[in-house]
């Protein structure tokens, strides 16, 4: 049995004087020494040596050896490593020869090499103590292990199995190894001597129960190794005996004359020592596993965890008589259930090897039944990697027995397909080619593979394919499903031979025909199929991009369009002749001639089959109206007639030849429709509507300048708002045509020299279409309307002023920029169509009965108009206050539009951080404006509505970031702009009355932390200018909003606070500070400073400040001068209101930063406020701060989010770009801002990981 202690040393000649060192031979091992293994002395307190029979060993003099504790000896190189762990960590020796080199030590002075070993094992774990001769006799275990955990490192965390580099990974591997080598050198003789693997053994089961992560972590690799390297030693021993017991049946069996007693003898004796042997390991063994791994596999470190299920695994497999049982395969089926990913990853490998032999399938069975429904359910695991393996190893339980998985368990995996991730969709297409698709009768392979055709042996596996792609019918992503597969059904998916006659020829007697869907689900996969091989790249949304292929993937891809080419040009206008009739089959089928290589057509001398598919084409855009078939068409054609091929001039002239034709039916059609009016009939509708549709669609991808197709849309618009009777469709059709002819007129102006007359005409062009749009935003028909607003958005961002950049100067004359009047219409059009209830939403949608999905695609579309409209403001084409009415729905509208809106904001903010700081104020004034409309000038301050109010303005501060720097002038005028609008308007009972927007200072309040220090003073200095000595003295609760606000201003300051329960002003909080210790250079600031600090407001008496601006029903924004037109419509200054709207716009000096307008009076105190920031991050102002700020016993949390504690939770529920923050302990305010993340960048979202079962998709 193995003690749990070291064994108890004896003093084995050392009497020389020389017992504390020991030297390392360099060529003698364990095998040369054939006295050591014909023996073995009995386990437990070894006997003394015998020094005749030891050999005299150097001093470290001598050798320049090691010393046997461990510690570096200085020799006269200095660059040969002295230890045991330098020579392992270094790995410039063979491994075989180190070990060597140890055995020879231990069979001259087996203490002394055994301490090696030991300081060996402390010093891989980091240890920087060293165990000393003395202490190996004389101390216990546990003694030992407590001091070398005294003398561990503390400053760092660090030890060499956890440092990261190719130097520290190298050491791991060959500390492994030299485990490894050990056992196998010493397997014959030394390991049975009852000594060595007692006293390492003893050792590691001690370390790995310490408390030190560095001990536990690395004795438990090591004991690992240890028990793997024995588990081969008990391999070859079981080999052996098997191998002696068959010598001995074989002697034993012969007849008496023959047989050789001697040798029965010594084969007797031989098995005999062979089954001690395999005692003695099987008691090492059972040694290192009950007391290491059966608590180590559970341990609270992962990495532990894992080291443990890996090896298990190893013995599994290595000597699965032993340990492939139950009793060891519970403890990998229990770590499944991990909660770290790499454990589980662990476990599920090691079943993989387990399960990629078939013959461990009986010994396996008990634990498959037990352990399936996990394994199974892990293909849906949060880590992809996990997924991956787990689905490659129910993939081998299907291959060892398809009785294992139920039907259900299979349709679990079949999903993952359609997975995004393309590992795990990769991994599920192998699981569905093995059970759907591997063909398991060889001689039913052998007769089909004689037929070609839609009779091969593919026939019935794209039959299967068809019918499990319209059974999933939770997906319909083809594409996906083709490209999971790509990988092992290449040749089934590039069959196109067999899709081909399946789909042209007529079924044989007695064969499945296949019906509609079926058919146009083939096309469809036939389709992806194709797209997969020519592009040689996985589909949009799966995987990161397009990859650089290797030379045999390049060659792979030529060779596959080659062969699809050569494949369809001749089939494709047979399909589409067989299938124009049906508008899906058609639009897929003409995907296709866009992978075609177009120079077969020509070197091929294949020209009658171009014209075939041309005379198709012509068919299809004759028959349909459809909007994906046309668009097809139109693509085809370009594809066709791009220049660098030389059929260009053969479907150049079809598609003139097409075009001409249905410019004169849409021709003739209008002038019908307009001379007939309102007494048209459907026929006459039917003929423009369906002309225009082929029409609009070429014109997109084609330059029908030449046919003039804009005169007559244009008529056909002006009819519909003269006379209000024009059907919508033809209205849509014609903006969208009238459209694109603006375009391609464009395209050609820009490409060429144009004359002042081009511009003049294209000028006149563009006005009279976006006069029309305004007018059809007016219309009836939600869809003209939505239309008419996407194309005015999209001209006035082409026709705006970033048109004349890259010296394109001589294009001023189509600079477009909407006057007030259309801006105020596009932004009424938002706020009607864009940000409506949900609750209007749905009863418009109960009488047409629309499903989820067309809730989504109506989502989709009102984003987009939306998006349309920010593009505007951010490119300041829209003036930006006209984005205050689509910020203050963000909060309301977070889960619709929240990304959209918080984009806008970000680049508003780039554009002008001023603007939009006032914009911003703007937005949270009009909602205080509606709320008083609603509620009275009473409101209720803990109502909803109120605090609703204060969560916007904190995600606004929010957004402000943490460099206070950047932002503080933008911060300071939003101040400013929020106190204007608070006391803009007197109490009318009377002055001792609040005034009526005094509730909008709590409001502010959520910006004072975004107030530098001195910034709050000058605010605070222009708030009292409005504040009178009555106010001041105020206590009510409908003053609360003032005392709270001043309070926000003044805090870290130095003025008294206003008390909210008695009345009276007090300094405590000063007083506490210079308790604490202020330098005395914040009491020694001058006067002429805080002159500077009174100056700001002092100097902006002279300055007409802005106010709230007034705030109608429906925007405040919109009714005003375009800003580049302001210069001609300034009015006088008496005849505008200080503050007012008209004031805000044309006053230039409402235009400079409030901050720059004191700035520009004294250069100097700018300076010095610069210098005092960057003093404060390094020198003696921080400890200034700190102590202005240590006595603020907030929450770090409310320091952050400036929120209050009862909202704190609300806010992290509801605003999913908040997060957690693990701050330092520091509370410095200024040193905590410096950590901040901005909570409304997205990139500062943190992913709940702690779930299971994350969706893939």
């Amino acid at each position: 049995m193995i003690n749990s202690e070291f064994p108890v040393l004896q003093d084995s000649s050392n009497e020389s004087g020389q017992g504390d060192t020991v030297s390392l031979s360099l060529s003698v091992s364990e095998l040369e020494d054939t006295g050591e293994g014909k023996g073995k002395k009995k386990r437990g307190r070894p006997g003394r040596q015998q020094a005749s029979n030891k050999k005299a060993r150097k001093s470290p003099v001598d050798k320049g050896g090691r010393r046997p504790n461990g510690m570096a000896q200085q020799n006269g190189e200095g660059g040969d490593p002295s230890t045991l762990f330098e020579v392992v960590k270094l790995g410039k020796s063979a491994m075989q020869s180190v070990v060597d080199d140890w055995i020879e030590s231990y069979k001259q002075d087996r203490d002394m090499a055994l301490l090696d070993l030991i300081n060996f094992f402390i010093q891989c774990s980091g240890c920087k103590g060293t165990v000393r001769i003395e202490m190996f006799r004389n101390m216990q275990n546990a003694e030992i292990i407590r001091k070398m955990t005294e003398e561990f490192d503390e400053d760092s965390g660090d030890y060499p199995l956890t440092i990261a580099g190719p130097q520290w990974k190298k050491f791991r591997y060959n500390f492994c190894e030299f485990i490894g080598v050990l056992i196998r050198q010493c397997q014959y003789s030394i390991i049975y001597d009852e000594y060595m693997m007692d006293t390492v053994i003893s050792l590691l089961t001690g370390l790995s129960d310490s408390q030190v992560r560095a001990f536990r972590h690395t004795s438990t690799l090591a004991a690992m190794k240890l028990m793997t390297a024995l588990v081969n030693v008990a391999l070859n021993l079981s080999i052996n005996q098997d191998n002696t017991q068959r010598q001995y049946e074989a002697e034993r069996n012969k007849v008496a004359g023959k047989r050789a007693t001697d040798k029965l003898e010594l084969l007797l004796e031989k098995r005999k020592e062979l089954q001690e042997n395999q005692d003695e390991i099987e008691n090492m063994m059972n040694s290192i596993f009950k007391g290491i791994f059966v608590h180590r596999y559970r341990d609270a470190i992962a990495e532990i965890r894992a080291i443990c299920i890996e090896e298990i695994g190893v013995w599994m497999k290595l000597y699965s008589d032993a340990f492939l049982n139950d009793s060891y395969l519970k403890y990998v089926g229990w770590t499944l259930h991990d909660r770290q990913g790499e454990v589980r990853l662990k476990c599920l490998k090691a079943l993989q090897t387990l399960y990629t032999n078939r013959g461990l399938f009986p010994k396996l069975e008990l634990f498959t039944n037990r352990f399936k429904d996990r394994i199974v359910s892990m293909t849906l695991d949060k880590e992809y990697d996990v997924a991956v393996e787990a689905i490659r190893l129910v993939t081998l339980i299907l291959h060892g027995s398809e009785d294992a998985l139920s039907n259900e368990d299979c349709e679990n995996v079949y999903h993952l397909v359609y997975s995004a991730h393309r590992p795990v969709a990769v991994a599920a297409g192998e699981f569905l080619h093995r059970k759907l698709f591997s063909r398991h009768d060889p001689q039913a392979e052998e007769a089909l593979a004689k037929r070609r055709g839609r009779n091969s042996p593919n026939g019935n596996l794209i039959r299967m394919l068809v019918l499990f792609f319209l059974e999933s019918e939770l997906h319909e992503h083809a594409a996906y499903l083709v490209d999971s597969l790509w990988d092992s059904s290449q040749e089934l998916l590039k069959d196109w031979d067999c899709m081909i006659e399946l789909l042209l020829e007529e079924p044989v007697q007695g064969e499945e025909v296949l019906g509609d869907r079926h058919e146009s689900a083939l096309i469809e996969l036939m389709v992806c199929t194709i797209r997969q091989a020519a592009e040689a790249h996985p589909p949009v949304g799966r995987g990161t991009g397009k990859r650089v292929l290797t030379a045999k993937e390049k060659k792979t891809q030529v060779d596959d369009k080659n062969k699809l080419t050569e494949h369809f040009i001749i089939a494709l206008p047979m399909l589409l002749s067989k299938y124009q009739a049906d508008a899906e089959k058609v639009a897929n089928l003409l995907q296709i001639p866009q992978y075609f290589d177009l120079e077969v057509y020509s070197s091929g001398r294949m020209e009658k089959h171009l014209d075939a598919l041309l005379k198709q084409i012509r068919v299809v855009v004759e028959k349909h109206t459809e909007s994906e078939v046309l668009e097809a068409c139109s693509k085809t054609y370009s594809i066709l007639c791009s220049e660098e091929y030389t059929i260009m001039n053969r479907v150049d002239i079809a598609r003139s030849q097409l075009i001409d034709e249905l410019t004169d039916r849409f021709n003739h059609s209008v002038e019908d429709l307009l001379q007939e009016g309102d007494e048209a009939d459907d026929d006459d509708i039917y003929s423009v509507l369906s002309s225009l549709k082929k029409l609009t669609a070429f014109h997109n991808a084609h330059d029908l300048t030449k046919w003039d197709l804009f005169k007559n849309c244009y008529r056909l618009l002006k009819m519909g708002i003269e006379q209000g009777s024009m059907p919508e469709q033809i209205a849509v059709q014609a903006l969208q045509c009238s459209h694109y002819s603006i375009l391609w007129q464009l395209v050609r102006i820009t490409e060429g020299s144009p004359s002042k007359d081009d511009l003049v005409a294209l000028r006149r062009v563009v006005k009279s279409f976006l006069a029309v749009c305004q007018q059809c935003l007016s219309n009836v028909n939600t869809p003209v309307k939505e239309q008419a607003f996407m194309l005015l958005c999209d001209l006035l961002m082409i026709f705006s002023h970033q048109l004349t950049t890259g010296s394109r100067e001589a294009l001023q004359p189509l600079v477009f920029n909407p006057d007030n009047t259309l801006q105020s219409e596009l932004l009424s059009f938002v706020l009607d169509h864009v940000f409506i209830d949900q609750d209007d939403e749905n009863q418009s949608m109960e009488g047409d009965e629309e499903d989820e999905a067309n809730k989504i695609e109506a989502l989709h579309k009102r984003r987009n108009l939306l998006a349309a409209f920010s593009k505007l403001i951010i490119y300041d084409i829209v003036d930006m206050p006209a984005a205050a009415d689509i910020f203050k729905h963000y909060m309301k509208y977070y889960n619709d539009y929240g990304d959209i809106i918080k984009e806008t904001l970000s680049k508003t903010r780039q554009t002008d951080k001023i603007q939009c700081a006032k914009t911003l104020i703007l937005s949270l004034q009009q909602l205080f404006n509606e709320l008083v409309q609603d509620q009275g000038p009473n409101l209720d301050r803990t109502s909803s509505h109120v605090s609703g109010i204060k969560e916007l303005a904190r995600r606004f501060a929010l957004t402000f970031g943490l460099d206070q720097i950047k932002t503080r002038e933008a911060v300071a005028t939003l101040h400013k702009d929020g106190i204007d609008f608070a006391f803009k308007f007197p109490n009318p009972k009377g002055a001792e009355y609040p005034p009526p927007n005094l509730a909008f200072l709590e409001v502010l309040c959520e910006f004072s932390s975004k107030l530098l220090r001195q910034d709050k003073k000058t605010v605070h200095s222009y708030l009292e200018k409005f504040m009178t000595e009555y106010m001041m003295e105020r206590r009510e609760d409908v003053w609360l909003p003032l005392i709270a606000y001043r309070n926000s201003l003044l805090t870290g300051g130095d003025e008294d606070r206003m008390s909210v329960t008695t009345g009276s002003t007090t300094s405590r909080a000063s007083t506490v500070r210079s308790k604490r210790g202020r330098p005395p250079l914040h009491k020694k600031r001058t006067d002429a400073d805080e002159s500077v600090d009174g100056s700001w407001v002092m100097r902006n008496d002279t300055i007409q400040t802005p106010g709230g601006l007034q705030t109608p029903q429906l925007t405040s924004t919109v009714l005003r001068e375009n800003p580049r037109q302001a210069a001609e419509h300034i009015p006088e200054q008496d005849s505008s209101e200080p503050g007012s709207e008209p004031d805000y716009i044309h006053n230039p000096q409402m235009q400079m930063s409030w901050l720059d307008q004191q700035k520009i009076e004294d250069v100097n105190r700018k300076e010095r406020g610069g210098m005092n920031y960057m003093k404060a991050r390094s020198g003696g102002v921080r400890q200034q701060v700190r102590g202005l700020m240590e006595d603020d016993a907030e929450p770090i949390f409310e320091d952050v989010m400036m929120s209050s504690r009862g909202q704190l939770e609300d806010m992290n529920e509801e605003f999913e770009d908040t997060m957690v923050i693990d701050l330092p302990p520091s509370r410095n305010r200024r040193e905590r801002a410096e950590l901040r993340p901005d909570f409304f960048d997205s990139t500062a979202i943190i992913e709940d990981d702690s779930g299971f079962g994350m969706q893939m998709f």
